[in-house]
Order: structure tokens, then sequence, then C-alpha cells
């Protein structure tokens, strides 16, 4: 009968969910929203499709994001999403539960862990594992967790950055913080309103970030067309804006991810510093990828930073491996109902 378990592993963000099946591979990356009606409190769209309406809806449309900060701010929410993409992710003719391994941010409390595997197995799940993301996504970055050497991990999503020194298989030291993609994206929002006068919307500054964003200030800067709606006339206008006014925008943000990254170095044992040194620091998730951030945590730590090939996917990755491989992973997994 097991034979027939299928096994996804989910990597359930603030700001994407994705799916992964062994053998597969990743079979779904959908943005993590739900749209709402809002006299019978029906879901109306879940994923992509949610997320086109952000912004643009009707008033009687709530464009919903159930995860804030990488845990569950709506439980009823959270399931139905999850349920649709366990459905999605196994299509309509299977028949069997499957073994679903979510992944959560290190600082989780056991009741928002708890809240997750309940989620998992309301959602359709036979088993439900939870994992930390630190972990995971070093798995996933093909980092060899289990050695006694001191490997540290900066997982930067959309809600939080994860901040852990991995050795001998488990964290040693680690750190939670609430700054990450999303924050980054405000400060953006923000300094335009500020600089320019202009009100712009989460998807202008994402692009922003995304476009010309850099984290540390640059000879030839990249320049992009802004849109939005004037403060004071209240009509559509556009303007310029170049990279190193959006690096001025986002310090304070950097500094906490930067600042996150030093308070778990200060409180590494020296023998796993001397390996962070040797090893460097490892950085994934999909923010990570803002141009030149390895550069800026070099010059605020000394210590090399390098970004993990395909960094936006290595949590999910890792949730395949480790489903693959459970008992090798033992002591990390936790819980099981």
């Amino acid at each position: 009968m097991g034979f027939f378990t299928p096994k996804l592993g989910i990597d359930l963000g603030t700001a994407n969910t994705l799916v992964y099946v062994p053998g597969r591979g990743i079979v779904l990356n959908e943005p993590s929203v739900v749209a709402i009606s809002e006299q019978d409190n029906k879901i109306l769209a879940v994923g992509n499709e949610a997320k086109q309406m952000i912004g643009r809806t009707p008033e009687s449309i709530i464009a919903y994001r159930p995860m804030q900060d990488g845990v569950i701010a709506d439980y009823r929410v959270t399931e139905a999403m999850l349920s649709y993409y366990i459905q999605k992710a196994l299509g309509k003719w299977n028949f069997f539960k499957p073994e679903v391994m979510v992944s959560v941010p290190a600082g989780v409390t056991s009741t928002e862990r708890r809240a997750v595997i309940e989620a998992a197995i309301k959602a359709g799940a036979k088993n439900a594992y939870v994992v930390k993301e630190p972990i995971l996504s070093a798995i996933g970055a093909g980092i060899p967790i289990h050695e006694a050497q001191g490997r540290m991990i900066v997982d930067i999503g959309g809600g939080t950055t994860d901040v852990a020194v991995i050795s001998l298989g488990g964290i040693v030291s680690c750190t939670s913080v609430k700054c990450a993609g999303n924050r980054i994206d405000y400060a953006i929002t923000d300094y335009i309103k500020k600089t320019f006068n202009l009100a712009i919307g989460d998807k202008t500054a994402e692009q922003i970030k995304i476009k010309i964003g850099s984290a540390v200030l640059l000879d030839e800067e990249l320049e992009m067309t802004i849109k939005g709606r004037d403060f004071l006339t209240g009509l559509p206008r556009s303007t310029e804006i170049k990279t190193n006014e959006i690096v001025k925008a986002i310090n304070k943000e950097l500094r906490d991810i930067v600042k996150a990254i030093k308070d778990v170095l200060q409180e590494t044992p020296p023998e796993l510093s001397s390996d962070i040194i040797d090893n460097g620091i490892m950085m994934t998730g999909g923010s990570s990828q803002l141009r030149n951030l390895p550069e800026l945590v070099y010059r605020r730590t000394g210590v090399k930073a390098n970004l993990a090939k395909d960094s936006l996917y290595c949590v999910v990755k890792g949730t395949g491996i480790a489903l693959n491989h459970l008992d090798t992973y033992k002591k990390s997994i936790i819980s099981k109902r």
C-alpha cells in the first residue's frame, strides 16, 4: 500500500507557494494569494489567478495573503489554499492521501508549527512533517549538513529572513527576522511617495526592486520609468528613477538583514566560526537575488557570501530530498500525526 502513497514537499511562503514531487521536480509555483468574495466569504480564486486581482478588484472581492511574515495569519484560508495546491499537484485521478512535508521559518513557535500540521492534515494529507527552512534550504543548496562542519545559511524570502548556523544536521544558532522582500518593497513604495509624491502599487514596487534595485551604490546606474498616481492632483503620472535612489530607500531594511546575520555570527561557537570563514555564507531564497547583496554582506561582516544556485527553489528542493530520505533526516524533522 505504501507504494501508492504520493509524496509532496511544500514551501509555504509568504509571497509564493511551491510544490515539489520527488521524481517530477517542482510541479507548481504560484503566489500565496487567495481571492475571497466579501458577501458570502467564498473562495473565488487561488494563486496566479488571485494575484492578477490584487489592487485591481472591485470592492466585493478581497485578495488576501493568508501567510504573514512566514506564519499562518488566517487558518481557514491557508487550509483552503493548501488543499487547492495539493489537489492541483496530484491531479484529479489520485485517490491516495499524500505524505506532505511543509517548511516553516526557523523562529516559529510550537503552536504555529502545530497549526501548519493541522492545516495540512485537514487539507488532505495523510501524514504531515514540518521542517525548519534553513535546514531545508541547506539541503536544497547541496550542503552536506551532516558533517561536523559549521555552515551558515541566510534564507531571505518574502516575509522572513532566516539566518542559521548548521552543524551535524541540526541548527546551532539561528534567528528569524520579519524583514525581507516585502519590507523592501514597502520601503520603495514609501520612498517614492515621499520623494515624488507618487502612489505606486505593490507590483510596481517589486518590479523596481528587480529591475534596478541594488544593495550597494553603483557607478553605472540603471534607470526605469515608473508610473503611478500623483498624490496632489490624483491623476496618473510617470517619472524616472535610478538605482542609487533605491539603494538609499532600502538602506534600513538591508541593515536589519545584515544585523540578523551579525547577531547569529556573534552567538556562534569559535570552532564553527572558523568553519564559516572557510566555507563562506550561503545565501538562498528569492530576495537574496537582489543585486550585489552578497557583496554587501561581505563588506559588513568580512565573510565571503555566495548566492546559491536556483536560490528561489532551495527550500522546496530540500523538501523533495528530505522526503526521499526521511530516515536520514529524522533528527531535523518535527512531528508527524
